[in-house]
């Protein structure tokens, strides 16, 4: 994921988290705040709850890749945390698609939707 694209900053994930709005999947909750930049950007928090260091690894390229992929439906103008429940290290690829997806259809994140529901 491109630079652009990234949440950094512990203290942008923590008002996100405090001030945003949040949905929540099995495998994962997923936090949105609006931003005044054109594009959106993500932040992936997976704790040592998930695992060790190789599956959190894992599970962060993994929802990085999935987010890459459809960046050109997410709608801008909002920074993204993803937080990794436990139960996600034993999922399969395709289950973590189909979280990813259905979180953000609940925000109302993509950009065919007229605007997202947290604003």
């Amino acid at each position: 994921m491109k630079r652009e694209h990234r949440l950094a900053g512990r203290d942008r994930f923590e008002e996100i988290r405090r001030h945003g709005k949040c949905w929540t999947h099995r495998l994962l909750v997923v936090c949105i705040l609006p931003n005044d930049l054109p594009g959106s950007r993500f932040g992936f928090s997976v704790s040592r709850r998930v695992g060790g260091a190789v599956v959190r690894n894992r599970v962060r390229r993994r929802l990085r890749e999935i987010l890459r992929l459809r960046l050109s439906t997410i709608a801008p103008g909002w920074d993204v945390v993803l937080i990794a429940r436990p139960p996600i290290a034993q999922a399969e690829y395709r289950q973590m698609e189909n979280a990813v997806e259905r979180v953000i259809a609940q925000a109302g994140l993509h950009a065919a939707s007229p605007t997202p529901s947290a604003k």
